[in-house]
């Protein structure tokens, strides 16, 4: 049985983090806001989820595809607070001393990139997002992990979850999202149609394609014609929304690009301590007795030597 992977949606975290604690800054007046939290989760992580097997996944922006369907997509979306853009670089450090892999490809959003590896792993999945659109992955194999209210505690978004939240299955959320549309990506749904009828409609129907298909006597002549009506902005809509399940060549195997290793503790330390957060340094695991009386250094010309890698190991020692 392979090891359960860990697929987290880095910017999901990163923002919520953010706008969780505002203004905290540390002795050299550096933003930490973002920094500290994150730090916290990625140590709760280690924790609670220890493993072989995990990445976190960053966005490369947004993606030729979408933005052919829809050139207004995330058009409406605020810049980045400066603020937020100087803790990335420390937090993508962090993850390299936790000893989590950093994966980014150009043409896949995040939530691509995660429904990608996800698809191709022969194991279980866990992924940190709280983003709907990601519920369309959830299967028996691939739930969803959304850090909940309560130091520590997860919420578990599996099938059964998904259903009782938005009243549809995984496999109909495409369609559902169609219908609602995403204020958040500047995605327009059908007027008129809101949560509860987009659910009550595909209860009926089971999905667009067998309404369009066959129609259904228990829909509303009203909803029918709304559903005639906006079929263009439906179908572009589930263009949209849909996710990438092909992984970029370069990758090629969502087991052997997506390892993790042991944190370096005594790295960890180091960083708390030259970005002043002293709080999350008191929760670190104590100091093994190697890590206080380190061995000599090897000598000059060992030192000097640099091991060589395949190009499949790449992301096997990423950091």
């Amino acid at each position: 049985m392979s090891d359960q992977l860990i697929l987290m949606d880095a910017y999901s975290q990163i923002f919520r983090c953010f706008y969780a604690v505002r203004s905290l800054t540390n002795a050299a007046g550096e933003p930490v806001n973002a920094l500290l939290p994150f730090g916290r989760l990625l140590l709760n992580l280690e924790k609670q989820h220890p493993g072989h097997a995990g990445a976190i996944v960053f966005d490369c922006g947004k993606v030729r595809f979408r933005m052919e369907l829809r050139p207004e997509y995330k058009a409406n979306r605020p810049p980045t607070p400066d603020d937020l853009k100087k803790q990335v670089p420390p937090i993508r450090e962090l993850c390299g001393l936790f000893g989590w892999p950093i994966l980014e490809e150009p043409e896949y959003e995040a939530d691509d990139l995660i429904a990608a590896l996800a698809q191709n792993y022969p194991g279980e999945v866990r992924i940190i997002s709280s983003d709907k659109d990601l519920a369309q992955m959830i299967t028996s194999r691939i739930a969803m992990l959304i850090p909940a209210s309560g130091k520590g505690s997860w919420e578990l978004r599996d099938e059964a979850a998904v259903f009782a939240k938005f009243a549809v299955t995984p496999d109909q959320i495409v369609d559902y999202l169609s219908l609602l549309g995403d204020s958040a990506d500047n995605i327009p749904g059908v007027p008129g149609i809101g949560p509860k009828g987009a659910a009550q409609l595909l209860s009926k129907c089971g999905s667009l394609d067998r309404f369009y298909a066959e129609g259904h006597p228990d829909i509303s002549p009203r909803i029918a014609g709304l559903l005639q009506e906006h079929r263009e902005v439906l179908e572009r809509n589930r263009k949209l929304i849909t996710l990438r399940t092909d992984l970029p060549a370069r990758l090629n195997c969502a087991s052997g690009c997506c390892i993790r290793k042991s944190p370096d503790w005594e790295g960890i330390r180091q960083f708390c301590t030259g970005h002043g957060l002293f709080s999350l340094l008191k929760e670190l695991p104590a100091a093994e007795p190697d890590e206080l009386f380190p061995p000599d250094p090897p000598a000059a010309e060992e030192k000097s030597k640099k091991p060589e890698y395949e190009q499949g190991d790449l992301f096997a020692d990423l950091f």
